[in-house]
């Protein structure tokens, strides 16, 4: 088994005043030859807004685009039309295909937004651009894999156009738990949101990523309560 590690002190950073962000690869003015992608996860972005302050609008193309908030709430608006406030518990999908400006702001005046931003190489160019969110229920992750999402055709409620799958859960320390792959050949990449967990004889704490490929399934241990995110993706992105 392959493992990639990316502690949280070695992202990239950018600080704007209204926006701190951290980056697990290369994006904006951070580039780094061998963290460029993992497979066809090619960005996850650990974004911080200020109050009343956010993106303008900007346009993506050929893009699958998942924000999953983790505080705040967050504002968004499209050309589609779409206009809606996501919050801790929602994950929202964008598919820029062939086209979607878009903009996101921090709709509370008094505390920071806090979100990750993830962007997944799709399957196919210059799709119909469309959006889609859910909301999970708390009760639906504890002590599980949820899935978040998976590809089109094969989930029922958010997909995106690749043979992804994202999974989450919220775990108490004590638990031993596995995931097996939906495909052996693709790759796994394991983001600590909160909490601390034992992988492959290595010990993630909070914001640290792991890519691990070459095995069918990967088995953890939960040594601090918190969230882990599971995207298991294609190699060849």
């Amino acid at each position: 088994m392959k493992q990639t590690l990316h502690r949280a002190n070695t992202r990239g950073r950018a600080s704007f005043g209204w926006l701190e962000s951290y980056h697990s690869f290369s994006f904006g003015h951070y580039h780094d030859p061998n963290r460029m992608q993992f497979g066809a996860l090619r960005v996850l972005n650990d974004d911080r807004v200020a109050p009343g302050r956010g993106f303008d609008t900007h346009s993506h193309r050929n893009m699958e685009i998942i924000s999953i908030p983790l505080k705040g709430d967050l504002e968004h608006r499209d050309s589609m039309g779409n206009t809606s406030v996501i919050r801790a518990g929602d994950v929202q999908v964008m598919s820029a295909g062939k086209g979607v400006a878009h903009s996101e702001y921090n709709k509370n005046p008094d505390r920071d937004v806090a979100f990750l931003q993830i962007w997944v190489l799709p399957d196919r160019a210059e799709v119909e651009p469309r959006y889609a969110q859910v909301s999970l229920e708390p009760e639906s992750l504890k002590n599980r894999w949820h899935k978040v999402l998976g590809p089109r055709g094969k989930s029922e409620e958010l997909w995106i156009h690749q043979d992804a799958w994202f999974h989450m859960g919220d775990f108490d320390a004590g638990q031993d738990i596995a995931y097996t792959l939906k495909d052996p050949r693709h790759g796994l990449y394991i983001f600590v949101i909160e909490g601390t967990v034992s992988v492959g004889g290595e010990t993630l704490q909070r914001r640290d990523g792991m890519g691990v490929e070459g095995t069918e399934a990967v088995s953890m241990r939960i040594l601090e309560p918190g969230r882990i995110l599971l995207m298991e993706v294609p190699l060849a992105g």
